[in-house]
């Protein structure tokens, strides 16, 4: 009977370490996710460009070829990258994590300049030169290049955000849970915003009454939800970046910018005690959101006409011999 006794005691304890040890999974996830939010909304803003001028048949075959190939890029490269950084060169993440915040600085800056200057996206285009399944695998793999700089900025905030002692398995399982989640919530948000159209669309023309005026709705406000998608997500792009700079920096040993806007934030928040800590949360991010964009719009210059052209040389050879080239893209 004793011995029955302390089984079940020793099972007990295990149920209740395994549950520990999911509560900390789940919280690193979500703090992950939450760190790596500029990112994040990014990719749901860029994604729906890619199958913009396709038949609306293609629209989700679309979506979840790019999200498959946001999950090869996570789970399969950028998740074995991160653990072996991890044991091996652990000082090397936070320059690394600097190196992501400066590209979220420029991607948000570059955009920015681009609606100052009143130029587009020549992405957003469909080429008339090419045919429909041309396009397509055009339009598919230069969106899976984009999640993989965006998903390698995700992994190695989620990565910065697991404490050291950790256990290699702890890092890999909460890793493994972010790219999944985010990845899933990115595409099922993309293909929601994609088809909400078609959705709207069908509701005006086949419902009646109230159905019909909601069918309308969704029609009359898409556009303007699009719109405040792709702002909110440069906007938090160029805040995310500048505080990952700033933060860098202080933990390099140069923390005047993180002292001066901390200092700054105290004393609005000092100014509005009733919404102190939202003063402080706003004043804070928009002094991040100035550095960033400050930085994004000095290293547009340098990224056009020589980091840009590089990574066409170098980095772009390399997928298409990972991934099979179009021959093998087309295959599926």
């Amino acid at each position: 009977m004793s011995g029955l006794i302390a089984l079940l005691d020793d099972i007990g304890m295990i149920s209740k370490m395994a549950a520990a040890s999911l509560d900390d999974v789940a919280a690193h996830s979500v703090k992950a996710g939450a760190k790596a939010a500029g990112a994040v909304i990014d990719d749901a803003a860029v994604t729906p460009k890619y199958v913009h001028g396709f038949d609306a048949s293609r629209e989700l075959p679309i979506i979840w070829r790019i999200a498959r190939g946001s999950l090869f890029n996570k789970l399969v490269i950028l998740l074995p990258v991160a653990l072996a950084l991890s044991a091996l060169l652990p000082a090397a993440i936070p320059p690394l994590l600097m190196l992501g915040g400066a590209y979220l600085c420029y991607e948000g800056a570059h955009k920015v300049a681009h609606w100052w200057t009143g130029h587009h996206d020549a992405e957003a285009h469909v080429h008339p030169e090419e045919d429909g399944p041309s396009l397509e695998e055009t339009r598919v793999a230069g969106a899976i290049k984009t999640d993989f700089i965006l998903s390698a900025e995700i992994m190695t905030i989620a990565l910065s955000t697991i404490p050291v002692e950790d256990s290699l398995v702890m890092k890999a399982v909460i890793l493994f849970v972010v790219a999944v989640a985010i990845t899933v919530a990115v595409y099922g948000v993309v293909a929601l915003i994609v088809k909400a159209d078609d959705v709207g669309l069908h509701l005006a023309q086949r419902g009646r009454g109230l159905v019909a005026a909601l069918g309308r709705g969704i029609v009359r406000v898409m556009p303007g939800v699009m719109t405040l998608l792709t702002v909110v997500g440069t906007a938090a792009m160029i805040w995310v970046g500048g505080q990952i700079i700033t933060h860098g920096l202080y933990e390099l040993g140069w923390g005047a910018p993180h002292h001066f806007i901390a200092h700054m934030a105290e004393e609005a928040a000092h100014a509005v005690p009733a919404a102190a800590g939202l003063v402080r949360w706003l004043v804070t991010a928009a002094l991040d959101g100035v550095i960033g964009l400050a930085l994004g719009l000095a290293l547009v210059p340098l990224a056009i006409h020589v980091l840009n052209p590089l990574i066409e040389r170098t980095v772009s050879p390399f997928f298409r011999r990972l991934r099979g080239g179009n021959g093998a893209a087309k295959k599926n």
